[in-house]
């Protein structure tokens, strides 16, 4: 039972907490959907203690307080949980995982994350709640999708209703932002998908679609250098074009060039052109020097690049540097390209996937869920596993304003959620494997 809060808030005495009957759901359903209502105030209650906590990526005392919030959750119900330390040269506050063997059967990997974009200065720090709208910073991204994991679970068990496989609950700690090196921040939830039949991800949710494809995303750097000289020289043989203009060539082709096919998007979200660029800080922090009467010497861009599938990425990549080499008199420029996340692929097993969540949706009286347009959804912890298991995401909690001050949840969304999630890992633990 939680363990930070005992005593019902007043949020959690407005929480409803009696099964509506569902007249599809079967005889098997009804303790499992009876533990979900039953548990439910003590649900929100946890939601309300881990919003309260900031968890922002760089708080990594922040995001390993919360980390013990789901620890004590877990192993009360009989996980075996441990934390993954990152190197202290990351900077990042680690992984929680917690695995159950109930037996034989499937391996089932659920994915979430403790972080939110909110660092200790932000203004927006707490729980509210306003009827059934609750607001907070992580309150959808994604500490709902880890309540739902979570209670789920004690759902299942409460229930007696699961009899064989192996549960895996991975929520890392840096989703909003990656610890480098990339290889070390993602290798054990990697090895973690390599392992399991079936993936689940909780980022955002709706009863009205499913996340079975989604892009991959990548960082590029262009750099450019010119000859510095007087500016009533610009244009000539001794003095070229000088760095901006270079700059701007290469970003105008890039947007004339390069778009165009579907769901292949890039963004340069740093642009600076001068005398002298020196970085400051975190990423993307730079200082500035120039004069009107001086051909700027150096520029530099940076952004990012969403991708359908690797093929996609790679005839990008080639096409830009391409561009990149064409270069104008006296100047130079180059480009680098760092992989981040890759794509999560739409796949026949993904898709199967998709139609076992929406048998459980016949039960539960749903609509069937669509397959949210792959070009639609950015990157996610997902992608690091789907490319070696079935996965499907999006089933998580109802939100708007992720990543802003505004961001909420629809308390509704936690009951509806929490009980499609725990009838859908009954149902693959019960089955033989997707393929």
């Amino acid at each position: 039972m939680f363990a930070i809060m005992k005593a019902a808030t007043s949020a959690c005495l407005l929480l409803a907490t009696i099964t509506v009957s569902i007249p599809g759901a079967s005889a098997n359903d009804k303790p499992i959907l009876d533990a979900v209502a039953a548990n439910g105030a003590e649900q929100l209650q946890l939601l309300e203690a881990t919003v309260n906590q900031n968890s922002g990526t760089l708080n990594v005392e922040g995001v390993r307080k919360v980390g013990e919030i789901y620890r004590r959750e877990l192993e009360d119900i009989g996980f075996a949980v441990r934390w993954i330390d990152m190197p202290q040269s990351m900077a990042r506050g680690g992984h929680l995982v917690a695995e159950r063997d109930f037996g034989d059967g499937p391996n089932l990997l659920l994915i979430g994350h403790i972080d939110t974009v909110f660092e200790p200065d932000s203004p927006f720090q707490r729980f509210e709640r306003d009827g059934d709208k609750l607001r907070g910073p992580g309150i959808s991204d994604m500490k709902g999708g880890n309540a739902v994991v979570i209670y789920a679970m004690r759902a299942l068990i409460d229930a007696d209703a699961i009899k064989g496989g192996k549960v895996t609950i991975f929520f890392t700690g840096d989703e909003e932002s990656v610890g480098a090196p990339l290889a070390e921040a993602r290798k054990d939830l990697i090895a973690a998908g390599k392992a399991a039949d079936y993936a689940l991800n909780f980022e955002g949710g709706s009863p009205e679609w499913a996340v079975v494809g989604r892009r991959g995303s990548s960082k590029w750097k262009l750099e450019v250098t010119g000859k510095r000289a007087h500016s009533s020289g610009i244009f000539s043989d001794g003095s070229g074009a000088g760095a901006a203009f270079e700059m701007a060539r290469i970003l105008n082709r890039f947007y004339g060039e390069v778009r165009g096919p579907l769901g292949l998007t890039f963004n340069p979200g740093m642009v600076a052109a001068g005398s002298a660029i020196d970085p400051v800080g975190s990423a993307g922090a730079v200082t500035l020097s120039g004069k009107d009467n001086v051909i700027a010497e150096t520029a530099i861009a940076s952004g990012g690049l969403r991708f359908m599938n690797d093929a996609q990425l790679r005839a990008a990549e080639n096409l830009m540097r391409g561009i990149v080499e064409d270069s104008l008199p006296l100047t130079r420029a180059t480009i680098t390209f760092q992989d981040r996340y890759p794509a999560m692929e739409l796949t026949k097993a993904n898709e199967a996937l998709l139609d076992r969540l929406n048998a459980v949706h016949a039960r539960l009286g749903l609509e069937p869920a669509k397959s949210f347009p792959p070009e639609g959804r950015g990157a996610a912890d997902i992608s690091f596993v789907a490319p070696y298991v079935a996965s499907m995401d999006g089933l998580g909690v109802a939100g708007t304003g992720a990543h802003t001050v505004k961001e909420d949840m629809d308390l509704t969304s936690l009951q509806q959620a929490t009980q499609r999630t725990a009838l859908l890992v009954a149902d693959l633990l019960a089955s033989d494997p997707v393929q």
